[in-house]
């Protein structure tokens, strides 16, 4: 599982080395191979584990093709889709398109999603946060399971 936030710098060419303590458990889920893909809900990538990636695109696979929602989802999602993997020194580089797509610049950070990561700018993703944590400090909606949490 995947957790935490790691403030990390994109190189020149768009290479980001993976947090060490990611890197035995990508290796063993996945020999390193990784999708990323743009992110439908917020201005960030993802990026998943092989293996996890798979079971997204089973379940969009059986998704019926005449619904247009469906079409979408498939277009954006699978035709931003692309392969990596983790060089010899844990690095994978991000595609300069999606790099320009999510407008992540130098600083990005990697969130872990517990299945999948996402990738933000950094002062995206600050703003985001702050916004997030005042959102939930002011709902009165929320989901009875998050109701439940044992925090």
């Amino acid at each position: 599982m995947f957790r935490g936030t790691s403030a990390i710098n994109l190189d020149a060419k768009g290479r980001l080395a993976m947090p060490s303590r990611y890197r035995d458990e990508l290796e063993q889920r996945c020999a390193g191979h990784l999708v990323i893909t743009v992110d439908v809900n917020d201005p960030c990538l993802c990026i998943y584990p092989l293996a996890e990636w798979q079971r997204v695109e089973e379940q969009l696979i059986r998704l019926p093709s005449a619904h247009e929602k469906t079409r979408l989802y498939k277009r954006v999602l699978i035709g931003n889709a692309e392969d990596l993997a983790l060089d010899g020194s844990g690095r994978i580089t991000i595609p300069q398109r999606l790099r320009e797509f999510s407008g992540l610049g130098k600083q990005v950070v990697l969130v872990g999603q517990l299945n999948k990561f996402q990738l933000w700018d950094e002062q995206q993703w600050n703003a985001t946060l702050e916004k997030d944590l005042a959102e939930i400090q002011q709902a009165d909606d929320l989901p009875e399971e998050l109701l439940t949490l044992v925090l």
